[in-house]
């Protein structure tokens, strides 16, 4: 919902409309509604987009706003990406109460998440800790961990800050160290892939930099058909007129660890990104691989 008003009122702005002439349909996936187990083992990314593909496509809805890593890399042939807004901070944070630093935590913690990606990273670096499943909103992974049923979690600065719950964090994750989700931090406009008429509408919200980073980090995915339930993390990034990528595939426990990094110009996004996932595919042992399909 904070995305859907976010995205609301810059559309206002762009269009010189009042906010209240745009109206927000909510719209319950079944991600939201399963809270009980992993997505992966429910559908993967789909489950936060199929309802509201469905409002797109019967007409329900002009455009839907989704986080961009929620996004599978398939989209109905009759839906497409308008593009991005402005991206927010990429990092992940630590909340844990009682100590400073993954490094801080007690042997043994419990840490919560729902995000196979962060298992693996952060048993990459302590590989001691113990990772149970943690999902619902952010209020109530705040709150699990303040009262102890959980030492730690970890969770998307992105979120935190649309929702004014930055000060919960303990430690923000440096992505030298804890490379984010494909596509976090960023919102994707989705519309019907022939109306014109909203996709000029949404033009003037579109960000430059965050479409030509999720292209790449997206191309990337793509080749590695990536989904929730395979570890894989990458992030680009455009600086002037380069384009700078890293990703990574690991292991479940994350005790092995491919890396691919390459740079390439804007217009090269895509190919930056196919050609990255590649060369980390080629390079990775055969039961790493083992739960990809890779694409072609």
């Amino acid at each position: 919902m904070a995305q859907a008003h976010e995205a609301r009122r810059r559309l206002a702005s762009a269009n010189g409309w009042a906010d209240d002439a745009i109206e927000i349909v909510v719209i319950r996936t079944t991600g939201d509604l399963i809270q009980d187990r992993a997505l992966s083992e429910a559908g993967g990314k789909g489950l936060f987009t199929k309802e509201l593909d469905r409002a797109l496509i019967d007409g329900s809805i002009d455009l839907a706003v989704h986080s961009a890593k929620d996004l599978p890399t398939t989209l109905p042939a009759a839906i497409a990406i308008a593009g991005y807004l402005p991206r927010e901070d990429v990092r992940d944070v630590l909340i844990a109460p009682r100590a400073k630093t993954i490094a801080g935590l007690p042997r043994g913690a419990t840490v919560g998440t729902a995000s196979l990606r962060r298992q693996a990273q952060v048993m990459r670096l302590r590989p001691d800790v113990e990772v149970k499943l943690l999902r619902g909103n952010v209020g109530s992974r705040l709150r699990k961990v303040e009262s102890g049923e959980f030492d730690a979690t970890l969770l998307a600065l992105a979120g935190l800050n649309r929702l004014g719950l930055a000060e919960h964090a303990t430690a923000i994750l440096d992505t030298d160290d804890f490379l984010p989700a494909v596509g976090q931090g960023a919102i994707a406009v989705t519309v019907r892939s022939h109306d014109d008429l909203v996709r000029s509408q949404v033009s003037g919200v579109i960000d430059h930099a965050t479409t030509v980073a999720l292209a790449c980090e997206r191309a990337f995915l793509t080749v590695l058909d990536g989904s929730c339930r395979t570890p894989i993390a990458g992030f680009a990034s455009l600086t002037d007129a380069t384009l700078s990528f890293r990703g990574i595939v690991l292991s479940s426990d994350g005790s092995e660890a491919i890396e691919s990094i390459a740079s390439a110009g804007p217009d090269y996004a895509a190919e930056l990104g196919e050609d990255a996932a590649r060369s980390l595919l080629a390079r990775c042992p055969p039961h790493i691989l083992a739960p990809f399909k890779p694409a072609g």
